[in-house]
């Protein structure tokens, strides 16, 4: 059964990376992350952001990415060590800061996935996301803290999990066993996505039989971070379901073309 996270949404699905900064929100100093960016990817018609979430030194649940400051400002703290005050300090002339509970709530159709990178983050998630789950996709490198997550939002009284894309260990099965021509359908259970680079180094993770693998379980396939239009257009061509991007306004543009 397809999640409603997938419902009434365009195909193929631009996943708006960390939103959108457009070329004039570069020049007026807009992050990556921000309320700013999640504003212009809705502005442009993405119905997904891809987005990053950590928690603050007060265990507020924030939209960013990295582990530290330190490409940002050039402060190497780790974000867990900032209070949200400063943080949102930081952010006020960069397109203003968001915590996951903001951004479901100043932005009520977005559909949002969310990638959990700290453990932290776990347990003040599931409060934030129970009440949206239809509109949240959890995703993270790491599987165990994926399923974490999704517990923690079945705790606090959602009505559905949200949909969930596997982690690195999942994806490499899936790599593994659709090469060998195996079954992939104990490792797919309850997952509606896998979401993938081309490629990592050498290697080729996204191949044909990977893709029809993931389809036969009704699992989308989608592919990271692509900003390239000729790129976006052949990945599309060879049956991928989604493209993240820095560009989603050129995605949104080619792919509807």
């Amino acid at each position: 059964m397809t999640h409603p996270y997938f419902e009434r949404a365009a195909r193929p699905r631009v996943l708006a990376h960390r939103g959108l900064v457009t070329a004039e929100g570069e020049q007026s100093g807009v992050w990556e992350n921000s309320a700013a960016a999640v504003a212009a990817a809705h502005a442009s018609g993405a119905d997904y952001v891809e987005t990053d979430c950590r928690v603050t030194a007060d265990g507020d649940v924030v939209l960013f990415h990295d582990e530290t400051l330190a490409r940002l400002v050039d402060d190497g703290r780790p974000v867990s060590a900032v209070s949200t005050a400063e943080l949102r300090e930081l952010f006020e002339d960069h397109g203003g800061l968001l915590t996951v509970a903001d951004a479901l709530a100043s932005f009520p159709v977005t559909r949002f996935n969310i990638d959990v990178k700290a453990d932290a983050a776990v347990d003040p998630l599931g409060p934030a996301l129970a009440a949206h789950t239809a509109r949240v996709l959890v995703t993270s490198f790491s599987d165990r803290r994926r399923r974490a997550a999704v517990a923690a939002v079945m705790r606090a009284g959602a009505a559905m999990r949200p949909a969930v894309s596997g982690g690195s260990t999942t994806i490499a099965a899936l790599r593994a066993a659709s090469a060998a021509h195996l079954s992939p359908a104990r490792l797919l259970r309850d997952i509606d996505a896998v979401q993938i680079p081309e490629r990592r180094g050498p290697l080729r993770v996204l191949t044909p039989s990977l893709i029809r693998a993931a389809h036969r379980h009704d699992v989308e396939v989608h592919v990271w971070t692509v900003n390239d239009a000729d790129d976006m257009r052949r990945l599309v061509e060879h049956g991928v379901d989604g493209i993240v991007t820095d560009r989603a306004d050129v995605a949104l543009s080619v792919l509807s073309a």
